[in-house]
């Protein structure tokens, strides 16, 4: 078998192992759209395959890089990386095998002496932890082959959780993608497209970051926290989050502990009434109340009405002087 035709059938493969792996992907995302999401991913991986096929068929040949010469994708996927160690199967493999299927990647559009990986991350690390060349094909890729090439890559994989799909779908629209690029990257629709939209916007970056992955939260409960998201609560949350309990919890129960402290009322602090009288003495007495967002004054006998009218015709000028008060405390 030439090597033309070995190559050929090792990308056959690598189609394949795509395949069987997306489809397992509705169990661990949930039962939303999974027949659609699934034709999408499939359809994609059949054209990537192709095309792949194609370039080597024109005479596009394997080379080998140092490993150090290739950088990341430009845009990030997932929220903390996962090293492998020697006892990983695919290093194990690399190791007794050889790389067998070779890495996409593209000359780096800043620094004409370094690479850009589009497509085999996980390999690229398994052979830099063994010390060796890496075997890559290198092509001319723009930005949005390469975003795409992740997807497929990621359709492969451990899958994105959830919050990893919304957060790279956000960080491709912050790029200026638009959005049927979005869906081709991450195999979707426009409806599923905007609910992650929707959730990674909703909800702070450092919220997110400090969660994590949430590998066992599915799309039901971020839209739900998305959408009682309140602001008046990040206060409480950052006290959270900083805790040592919270830290030393798992993603998904980091996640649990969230939604519990948002649910959480505020305990609403007792109500306070009295009566006021000027220390100057006067015509006039009040009943004054204050409980929780609420505070009223009534005033009766003599002088009421016309000092009830005077308060009232400089609201603007006193509300104006509390708020410059509160800036020179520095509130």
């Amino acid at each position: 078998m030439s090597r033309r035709d070995r190559l050929k059938g090792l990308f056959d493969d690598t189609a394949q192992e795509l395949a069987a792996a997306n489809y397992e992907e509705p169990s661990s995302r949930g039962s939303a759209g999974p027949v659609r999401t699934m034709a999408l991913t499939l359809g994609r991986m059949e054209e990537e395959s192709r095309a792949m096929q194609e370039a080597l068929l024109s005479g596009e040949r394997i080379v080998e890089l140092d490993p150090d010469l290739i950088d990341s994708s430009f845009v990030r996927d997932r929220l903390a990386d996962q090293p492998l160690d020697r006892e990983d199967e695919l290093v194990q493999s690399i190791a007794d095998n050889g790389q067998e299927v070779p890495i996409l990647v593209r000359r780096h559009p800043e620094d004409g002496e370094r690479y850009q990986i589009a497509y085999g991350h996980r390999r690229l690390q398994a052979v830099k932890l063994l010390g060796r060349k890496v075997q890559a094909i290198v092509r001319q890729l723009d930005d949005t082959d390469v975003v795409i090439a992740q997807g497929i890559e990621n359709s492969a994989r451990r899958n994105l959780s959830y919050i990893e799909r919304a957060v790279f779908a956000l960080n491709l629209e912050l790029k200026g993608f638009e959005r049927p690029v979005i869906m081709k990257a991450l195999s979707t629709d426009k409806t599923e497209l905007s609910k992650l939209l929707s959730v990674a916007k909703a909800i702070p970056a450092e919220i997110i970051r400090s969660v994590g992955d949430a590998p066992g939260i599915g799309r039901r409960k971020w839209v739900a926290l998305a959408q009682d998201w309140n602001g008046t609560t990040v206060a409480r949350l950052a006290k959270l989050i900083a805790s040592d309990r919270f830290k030393a919890e798992e993603s998904d129960r980091r996640f649990e502990l969230l939604v519990a402290e948002v649910a959480r009322k505020d305990a609403k602090p007792e109500p306070t009434e009295y009566d006021w009288k000027p220390k100057s003495g006067g015509k006039i007495a009040g009943r004054i109340k204050s409980a929780g967002n609420s505070f009223t004054i009534a005033l009766k006998t003599g002088d009421a009405p016309d000092f009830g009218a005077y308060i009232s015709r400089r609201l603007d000028e006193l509300y104006e002087a509390y708020q410059a008060g509160k800036l020179q405390a520095g509130e």
